[in-house]
């Protein structure tokens, strides 16, 4: 351990540029403390301006109830976050930086110019006016010592120790490391008796293992207008209505994204490790009995693959989807054939790599936290973002939650530091 001289003061020391460490930060200075960000990359928010380059989907204008509900099993523990700083507060908060915003068609909200760049920019303007100071090129390492009041980082120059009153962790998850978060502060975490989950891909793609045939012939091919059932704990099918695309590997798009977190689950609990079916339903707007009288039409001299085109509207990769997934024992028996248009049983592998994902869910768990977003095994110590073990779809959710347990967490650590004094 370097001596006294050598070691830099801070009050609170955030760990961690994106959305929640900024909010964290900037409830900080607003309460008076003196706050240093670090990150480990050259600049700040990388993530939040790559997620932004399709267009900076900020929330979302849903119902609360039905807001609340994209994250499941988390969603006692996300309520009282969105209590606090809501979708209609983060849209308020955006206006405040001078940057307006729309809601889509889908009821998506976004700026009103579709970019990150120009809101990191004013916001990292406010706080930088604030007193806020940013340290690039910092990558958090852990604790000088048994206690934690003196955090470890690597830098250009060598190793660095910081001395802080109340540490505010936002490290991220571990999707998309090449930005920054590549979630290993967890086993530091856990060293010290904090409950983790292991980080996991969330919002992804699978592999499915096509024939060569199909791969050939689709792999890029969008997959619309179909639903897709995934088995639920009770064994009945739960059924959503999307798009998707087709990969040389196997399949991602938003339909499957929204259903990344029961399908994994389901691959988690095959015994043999061969993966989950799931089922395809390639004409939604049709019900069983129209399918099944449309296949058992008479069709005279025409092949079976023409008839299914000229009564179905069965084509291209659809129709390849059928050849890949159905026996030809199967494709000969007309009933047969008519079930599993409705539901085409696909077998899915495995998640795509948790690098390739758009999200990841696993991270410290929120039984760990008090009511302020502390670690209860490591006093002063405060966690935000996608490093508690939360998930949820893509649609303006997860940003949401992130600027919330940021606003939580910096709030937190004013409230723990005001008890000290």
């Amino acid at each position: 351990m370097p001596s006294v001289e050598n070691i830099e003061s801070v009050s609170v020391a955030i760990v961690g540029g994106g959305p929640a460490g900024l909010m964290a930060a900037e409830a900080l200075a607003a309460g008076g403390a003196r706050v240093d960000v670090f990150d480990a990359m050259p600049s700040v928010g990388r993530k939040f301006l790559m997620a932004g380059k399709g267009g900076m989907n900020l929330t979302h204008s849903e119902p609360a109830d039905a807001f609340l509900a994209r994250y499941g099993a988390r969603s006692p523990d996300i309520a009282p976050l969105l209590a606090r700083f809501d979708a209609g507060a983060l849209r308020d908060w955006v206006h405040g930086l001078g940057v307006e915003t729309f809601v889509g068609s889908s009821g998506r909200v976004f700026p009103t110019d579709m970019k990150a760049a120009p809101m990191l920019r004013a916001w990292l303007h406010r706080l930088r006016a604030s007193g806020v100071t940013f340290h690039m090129r910092h990558r958090w390492l852990g604790w000088a010592d048994e206690g934690t009041s003196i955090s470890r980082f690597a830098t250009p120059s060598g190793e660095k120790h910081v001395r802080h009153d109340a540490l505010v962790l936002a490290l991220g998850g571990a999707s998309w490391p090449q930005l920054g978060s590549d979630g290993g502060a967890l086993p530091i975490l856990a060293a010290r008796g904090v409950a983790t989950r292991p980080f996991v891909p969330s919002n992804c793609g699978f592999d499915v293992g096509w024939s060569e045939h199909f791969s050939s012939r689709f792999a890029g091919e969008p997959l619309k207008s179909v639903a897709i059932g995934v088995q639920r704990g009770d064994g009945a099918l739960a059924w959503r209505i999307g798009e998707c695309l087709i990969t040389d590997q196997g399949i991602e798009g938003s339909l499957i994204y929204a259903l990344s977190a029961p399908i994994r689950d389901r691959i988690g609990e095959s015994a043999d490790g061969a993966g989950a079916t799931v089922f395809l339903d390639l004409t939604p707007q049709l019900s069983a009995e129209r399918v099944r009288d449309e296949v058992l039409h008479p069709r005279g001299a025409r092949s079976i693959s023409s008839h299914l085109q000229s009564r179905l509207h069965l084509t291209g990769v659809k129709a390849g989807l059928l050849r890949e997934c159905v026996s030809k024992d199967e494709f000969a028996d007309l009933d047969t054939l008519a079930v599993r248009i409705k539901a085409l049983p696909l077998r899915v592998l495995r998640p795509r790599p948790i690098e390739e994902a758009i999200s990841s869910a696993g991270g410290v768990e929120f039984e760990a936290l008090d009511a302020r977003s502390m670690l209860n095994a490591l006093p002063g110590v405060f966690c935000a973002g996608e490093m508690l073990d939360w998930e949820a779809p893509t649609g303006g959710y997860l940003l949401t939650a992130c600027f919330a347990s940021g606003l939580a967490a910096g709030e937190g650590a004013l409230a723990w530091l005001a008890g000290r004094a």
